[in-house]
């Protein structure tokens, strides 16, 4: 009957004729609809797109979708048209029982960028639900000694519905014997009632049969019925008496089973067994009441059996009788309204909805990471939650709608500082002893491009040994990025440029993965000292940042240049130098000279001259200064001598293996009608004074005191005491030396002062001084060297503001004109020099020390070797 009544023309009508309400609350920016239950799927609920202003053609792209909790697809959104449908059944009973408000909420999610819209869709109630009576037939038993006006107390229908559609109204069938009494709207906790209006007869009438029906308001109205079965008994003149027909009594959820609830105590005017009283629940009670309540039958105490939920049901409405034993057995009747009282016995619950997660580092505060819902099943302050975050993070929560918060970023994020956040959201009660919850949040932070590769210092100096191997490696470069992933890769190129004539890229290269520099050819140390350029590193970042390291190669001298003769010689051959010495000259004069140089630099170039035996193992009266490469007499020539003389002269470098080179001298002995000549450091010598070699000497020993320890100069200035002294005898007179500047090409030079006494039966003493020239320029030709070995120190001071004292020293220390020159320049502008990387004063100081340690290991030798020949 009632399904019928449901596909009623009438009932077709309404459903076609529903009325849906679109609105947006003022503040909340919240949509609301609303919706009759049971409506058919694909009915049309509302233009959620429209209403939420948003454009068609975005929902796919945004990946818009709508989110319901626990309630599944009921609703769905047309994407073509934006239109929110019906599209499974909504029993609304069933969504939210007989709550008078009912509706489902819904969360309208749009990515990219995050957007959340809340949507609520009020479900209306139907009259769906027709009236229902505990069963089809209720039993009464009526004595025929009910007074007129006795009232029989029923159990009413119950409706699912709410509203005008759970709204019932009561109608008896037709009786001559009672009549319904129907409690006014005020006095709903009143019982449904039959009153008896005529006396009832046993003997006439001992059953009656009544139908009690049942009809809501609804439209259309349905209607329920239960067939009442009275049976008339026999007189038992008093029934039981409550002291109240209605007891009402608060319960606190959650009390243990065995908890008394109420004692009632009913009253029977009667004697025996007709005042002996039963207590029972109503026989039409509920199933619920049966298993959460207990009354004893003798004590009439109602305890609690089950469990007390308040979440679960607020009230108990619990219908009892008092009957008596008499025969036929009358009863009493009285309602107990137990009403539960809510304890703070659920923690908050969180969920949490993960939408933008990870984040990016370079993402904007106010940028909702998370959504959060947070619920509370007590009432009242018990139902009241607040939340809170983790203290100390760039994070907070903001409220959006009722019991929705969204984790929001609040400040800037670095992921090279923190790469991942573990949030924890606690949500507390306002119960008292309040109860929370918590949540965790895992935040991971994306990375982004903003750190540019960075070298572990801006300048590496190398060095490298010339004649090196081709695609040797020389260095390693190595950048670290301290952003993640391809914005950490690395790759490493040249900073391309020219290195004179020619690309760098021809000298060098560099694995773009490891970073290893490779020299792609031999380096010559004498084409090319020192190398600089710049190694890039870029990331794989989009846009890639990058960052240069500059490095410095300096190509270090090795013995691969033999000594070369200067002309009439060439190269390392042998070579023949003639020329014609008269038989008068005395012991120590000077007949020739040996000239060579060496392209090498350091002590690879330092030469040494050395006589090769003669053959058959003849003495030879000539000499070759071991550094100077001067022949000179070893005594007086006389008539036994071969007329003429040939001598070979090795000259050798320092390096290791050394190498060698030979000149081939050829002297023609002639004789002289001339007296014979003094050597040409004799003669020099003779119109010097004592004065001028004391002078010399001093400067001599400022020289030495620059490169020399304690012990040198005391033996230094003890020798120059000694030869200043008046000659005992003979014309043993001091000599000026002769001074000569340490060339400016990159090798050994020495000074080789020759002072010639004569004095009886002495050999001539000599002076040398060695300097040392660090690497700075190309190498100059041979010729230029040659000249530049016989400089005297007037010409390395030409055009200088230096003393001669600060010559000796600028040369010993640092060997070469090229400091006297700088030194020179720095004393005639007194401006502030500029000092810049490829400086000559750097390159001074890194090739002095390149060659310190070598330099130290023969420095005292040369200088004992200095002082012997001063003696």
């Amino acid at each position: 009957m009632v399904y019928s009544q449901r596909k009623s023309p009438g009932s077709q009508r309404l459903l076609l004729s529903i009325l849906l309400l679109v609105a947006w609350e003022s503040g909340s920016g919240q949509v609301r609809y609303s919706v009759l239950e049971e409506a058919k799927h694909g009915t049309f609920v509302g233009r959620i797109a429209q209403d939420l202003r948003l454009e068609l053609q975005e929902l796919v792209p945004r990946l818009f979708r709508v989110a319901s909790k626990d309630l599944g697809d009921l609703l769905e959104v047309n994407l073509q048209n934006g239109i929110l449908f019906v599209n499974s059944r909504i029993d609304r009973e069933e969504l939210c029982g007989r709550s008078a408000e009912c509706s489902i909420h819904l969360e309208v999610i749009l990515d990219q960028p995050l957007q959340v819209f809340h949507v609520e869709v009020e479900v209306k109630d139907i009259n769906d639900n027709p009236p229902v009576f505990q069963g089809t037939q209720k039993n009464l038993f009526i004595a025929e000694s009910r007074p007129l006006d006795f009232r029989f107390p029923l159990e009413g229908a119950s409706d699912a519905d709410i509203g005008e559609n759970a709204q019932l109204t009561y109608r008896l069938s037709s009786s001559e014997y009672f009549s319904l009494e129907v409690p006014a709207t005020d006095q709903q906790v009143k019982p449904l009632s039959l009153v008896l209006r005529k006396p009832l007869d046993r003997e006439e009438s001992p059953e009656l049969h009544l139908v009690l029906t049942a009809t809501d308001r609804g439209k259309p109205e349905l209607t329920g019925t239960v067939q009442l079965h009275i049976n008339v008994l026999d007189a038992n003149d008093n029934a039981p008496v409550f002291d109240r027909t209605l007891y009402a009594v608060k319960l606190a959820e959650n009390v243990p089973n065995g908890t008394l609830v109420i004692k009632l105590n009913a009253s029977d005017l009667d004697e025996g067994l007709n005042a002996d009283i039963i207590y029972s629940f109503s026989s039409d009670a509920s199933p619920d009441i049966n298993f959460k309540f207990y009354i004893d039958p003798v004590s009439g105490e109602i305890t609690v059996a089950g469990h007390i939920d308040f979440e679960e049901r607020k009230t108990y409405k619990i219908r009892v009788e008092a009957t008596d034993r008499g025969y036929p057995p009358l009863a009493g009747h009285c309602t107990v309204l137990v009403e539960v009282l809510d304890t703070n016995d659920n923690p908050p619950v969180l969920t949490v909805t993960s939408l933008s997660l990870p984040i990016s580092e370079n993402a904007q505060p106010g940028t909702v990471i998370t959504l959060i819902n947070v619920s509370d099943r007590d009432s009242g302050a018990n139902g009241q939650v607040t939340c809170s975050l983790t203290p100390h993070v760039p994070f907070k929560l903001v409220s959006t709608f009722k019991n929705y918060y969204s984790l929001v970023l609040d400040s800037a994020l670095d992921r090279e500082s923190v790469a991942n956040y573990e949030l924890v959201v606690t949500a507390r009660d306002g119960g008292s002893p309040s109860l929370s919850a918590t949540a965790s949040v895992s935040v991971e932070v994306a990375d982004v491009n903003d750190n540019a590769p960075a070298f572990p210092q801006p300048e590496y100096t190398v060095f490298v040994k010339e004649n090196n191997p081709p695609g040797c490696h020389i260095f390693t470069v190595s950048a670290r990025d301290a952003d993640a992933q391809e914005n950490a890769l690395v790759s490493y190129s040249l900073v391309e440029r020219r290195v004179g004539e020619r690309a760098l890229s021809s000298y060098v290269s560099v694995h773009a993965e490891s970073g290893k520099v490779y020299a792609l050819q031999p380096l010559d140390h004498e084409e090319l000292e020192l190398l600089q350029f710049q190694v890039s590193a870029r990331d794989a970042g989009v846009p890639p940042l990058g960052s240069n390291v500059t490095l410095q190669v300096f190509v270090l001298d090795e013995n691969d240049n033999a000594p070369a003769l200067l002309p009439p010689g060439s190269g390392g051959g042998p070579s023949a130098l003639s020329q014609v010495v008269a038989r008068s000259v005395g012991a120590g004069h000077v007949v020739a000279k040996v000239r060579a140089v060496d392209a090498d630099s350091g002590y690879n170039a330092w030469l040494s001259y050395e006589l090769q035996p003669a053959a058959g193992g003849t003495s030879s009266p000539f000499r070759v200064g071991l550094y100077s490469g001067e022949i000179s007499t070893t005594r007086a020539l006389d008539e036994a001598d071969t007329p003429r003389q040939r001598l070979l002269v090795l000259v050798k470098d320092h390096g290791e293996p050394a190498l060698t080179a030979t000149a081939t001298v050829l002297l023609s002995l002639e004789d002289s009608g001339q007296a014979p000549k003094a050597s040409s450091r004799a003669l020099s010598g003779a119109a010097g004074s004592e004065t001028a070699l004391v002078d010399v000497n001093v400067y001599l020993i400022i020289a030495i005191c620059a490169v020399s320890s304690l012990l040198v100069l005391t033996l230094l200035l003890y020798m120059a005491l000694r030869c200043s002294a008046p000659p005992s005898e003979g014309a043993c007179g001091p000599v000026k030396p002769r001074l000569v500047c340490s060339s400016e090409v990159e090798s050994w030079s020495y000074l080789q002062e020759r002072r010639q006494r004569v004095c009886s039966g002495e050999g001539p003493p000599k002076t040398d001084l060695m300097a040392f020239s660090p690497s700075l320029p190309p190498f100059p030709g041979a010729e230029a060297i040659g000249k530049q070995q016989d400089l005297n120190v007037d010409h390395c001071t030409e055009n200088s503001v230096l003393s001669l004292p600060e010559t000796i020293v600028c040369q010993s220390l640092i060997g070469g004109m090229r400091l006297c020159k700088l030194l020179s320049q720095t004393k005639k502008k007194p401006q502030k020099r500029k000092y810049t990387k490829n400086s000559p004063y750097k390159i001074l100081s890194i090739q002095y020390q390149i060659d310190h340690f070598t330099i130290s290991r023969y420095i005292l030798y040369y200088q004992i070797s200095f002082i012997m020949s001063i003696i």
